[in-house]
């Protein structure tokens, strides 16, 4: 198994915690993994992406053109990587920021809505985790016990706190995410 992964979407909605996240998963569960976060000095506000390899034999180059999975959170994230989906590939969005919807017909596209479901859980940060739970229910890379194992990791020892809410929006997303018509 390798997944190639773009996560892509506007500063501060937590895409490179959720590469981040997910990379430290596949270290649980003793993958090969590659984190490679890209983002300009604008940081909050700003586009970010981060792209993540997930894979049972070693990674020959962390530097790709073209990925098996797209998750973008916005429009201008729709627009730089849908064509950079392969064929067959996966596209999952978030309906929240995107005025045009994916229109391509060689890939499964699922639409979450995800920042519909912060809002109802009242919590913006869980944004996230539900977008992973999402994925994870698509394509399970990582368990969702590796996932628990990783946010002891990736998040700071004040916020372990928030660990089951953040796993109960993973199940969420698990729930929320449909294949576009």
């Amino acid at each position: 198994m390798k997944k190639e992964i773009i996560i892509s979407g506007f500063g501060g909605q937590g895409v490179l915690s959720m590469g981040k996240i997910l990379a430290y998963s596949g270290l649980m569960e003793d993958k090969q993994v590659t984190w490679m976060p890209a983002y300009g000095p604008e940081q909050r506000g700003g586009t970010a992406n981060v792209t993540v390899i997930i894979s049972d034999d070693r990674i020959s180059s962390p530097i790709l053109s073209k990925y098996d999975i797209a998750i973008v959170l916005n429009q201008p994230s729709l627009d730089k990587f849908e064509s950079k989906v392969k064929p067959g590939g996966t596209l999952i969005y978030d309906g929240y920021g995107i005025m045009n919807p994916p229109t391509r017909q060689d890939i499964t596209v699922y639409r979450l809505d995800a920042m519909d479901k912060a809002a109802e859980m009242k919590n913006a940060k869980v944004f996230n985790m539900i977008v992973l739970g999402g994925l994870l229910k698509i394509c399970p890379v990582v368990s969702t016990k590796g996932l628990e194992k990783a946010l002891y990791k990736a998040l700071p020892e004040r916020h372990h706190n928030m660990i089951p809410l953040n796993m109960q929006a993973v199940e969420e997303g698990m729930k929320l995410i449909k294949v576009k018509k």
